[in-house]
């Protein structure tokens, strides 16, 4: 197979899923790329995760209110799913409707939600927004519950058009308004009080008699409008199609300028954003059909090292590489507390407008506590990932030259480029032992081969996808 397979095939696991390993990307290969690509954009067609394995061994699922076991569970799922995409589109959208449990503290609805932007996360953007609409956590989050036919509540009429769909300035005040009309009396009932038995779920209800049905004004048009009529207005909007668009090229393809700025500050490729416009366009607002387009475009495949790894990305990818948490044994814990230290906690992001990205990911405390985890998970050379690393560099034969060795590495991580630099410095640390011997086991080959690792890991090049 081509080298040049491998390196694409590997950049294209790390956008649309958290990365692979060696064998799932010979797997890759031996298909080829547009198929892989057709595999990830069905995720129906492999099997799923099972759901409740994690609950079994961590009986905190069921006997409190707190999130950290969703995440541990969450974060499970990125290493072990047979469908990457479907975790990542659930990812995505979690930051685009951001949605917090600090709230609420409703754990069940919380969890339903994500379980809901699986489900429909690459279907029509009318369909993902009707399901957003009707969800119960997004309603207690942006306080619809409490938007009435005689007092009306804007919060989330405003958000759907802010944040959600179009964009700042895009839209008027009285938009706002007439939005949050037409979704009066989309409310949710009231759970069963957690104590002391457990929290319970809920369910979306709408509330005829709390609906404001008089004629409204919206974007252009006239009617008795619903919130799916609106839904539908706002999924045809020019605006609309840019804002998803350029959603999509900043969470797959490169960082952009944090979103508060996009009304002020253009695209980098206004080509490329054109067209995922033009896909949006013709597909009708499916996300699947966009990403098609994405995943098979230039602009996409030369994206190499353009994206600042989010700490789910970094935690999971570096997860994987280790060969680690393939049951749900002790220690999953570590995996959630760790993004938090590193200023991603899942199900729990900072406000509505969700997490400052690209290089806001890596400031001075949040770098250590990334590359310090990374090094750490590389630390043992029993693990079966490293094990898998120390068995291919031996099958190149009995000796590798520390050139070799940086190499093979570098090639087996990734495959991960590198500058000049920091390839020089790997180099100049591999020399110090000389040519590396795999006759026999060896704990000092081991060591330089954890070592080795333990520097790629560290080094800049790796904060990136």
């Amino acid at each position: 197979m081509a080298e040049g397979d491998i390196a694409l095939l590997a950049h294209l696991a790390r956008r649309a899923g958290f990365g692979a390993t060696r064998d799932e990307l010979e797997e890759y290969a031996s298909k080829g790329y547009d198929e892989v690509v057709e595999d990830l954009l069905h995720p129906e067609g492999f099997p799923e995760v099972e759901s409740d394995l994690v609950g079994r061994y961590y009986l905190g699922t069921i006997l409190d209110g707190g999130i950290e076991i969703e995440s541990q569970s969450w974060f499970y799922r990125m290493v072990n799913s047979k469908r990457p995409l479907e975790e990542k589109i659930a990812l995505f959208w979690h930051h685009v409707f951001a949605t917090a449990w600090y709230k609420s503290e409703q754990n069940p609805d919380m969890v339903r939600q994500i379980w809901m932007l699986r489900r429909v996360g690459l279907s029509h953007l009318r369909t993902i927004l009707t399901e957003l609409s009707r969800d119960p956590m997004m309603i207690d989050w942006l306080d619809n519950q409490e938007n009435h036919r005689e007092e009306r509540n804007e919060n989330y009429g405003r958000e759907l058009l802010e944040l959600f769909s179009m964009g700042v300035g895009n839209y008027s005040e009285d938009d706002i308004k007439n939005a949050a009309s037409a979704f009066s009396g989309w409310s949710f009932i009231q759970p069963i009080p957690g104590y002391p038995y457990g929290q319970h779920s809920t369910s979306f209800v709408y509330r005829e008699e709390e609906h404001d049905d008089g004629v409204k004004s919206f974007l252009g048009e006239e009617g008795r409008f619903n919130g799916e009529d609106i839904i539908d207005i706002v999924v045809k909007q020019p605006a609309t199609a840019r804002f998803i668009a350029r959603h999509l090229y900043n969470f797959f393809v490169a960082d952009e300028p944090q979103v508060p700025a996009w009304n002020e500050t253009g695209p980098q490729d206004p080509e490329a954003i054109d067209t995922l416009v033009d896909a949006y366009v013709e597909s009708d607002g499916e996300i699947r059909s966009i990403l098609r387009v994405l995943f098979k475009s230039d602009f996409f495949k030369e994206a190499l090292s353009m994206r600042v790894k989010c700490p789910a990305e970094l935690i999971a990818g570096t997860i994987k590489l280790a060969g680690t948490h393939r049951f749900p044994e002790p220690g999953l814990e570590v995996l959630s507390g760790a993004s938090r230290q590193m200023g991603q906690h899942l199900l729990n992001p900072p406000s509505v407008g969700g997490w400052q990205t690209g290089r806001e990911w890596i400031d001075g405390g949040a770098l250590v506590e990334r590359v310090n985890f990374a090094v750490d998970q590389l630390a043992d050379a029993s693990k079966p990932g490293v094990q898998e690393i120390i068995r291919r560099l031996r099958s190149e034969g009995d000796t590798l030259s520390p050139r070799e060795l940086v190499d093979r590495c570098l090639d087996l991580v990734g495959p991960l480029r590198v500058s000049d630099a920091t390839y020089d410095s790997l180099v100049r640390n591999a020399r110090k032992g000389g040519d590396v011997h795999f006759n026999g086991e060896s704990e000092e080959t081991s060591s330089r081969v954890v070592r080795m690792l333990q520097l790629i890991v560290a080094s800049r090049e790796y904060q990136f996808a």
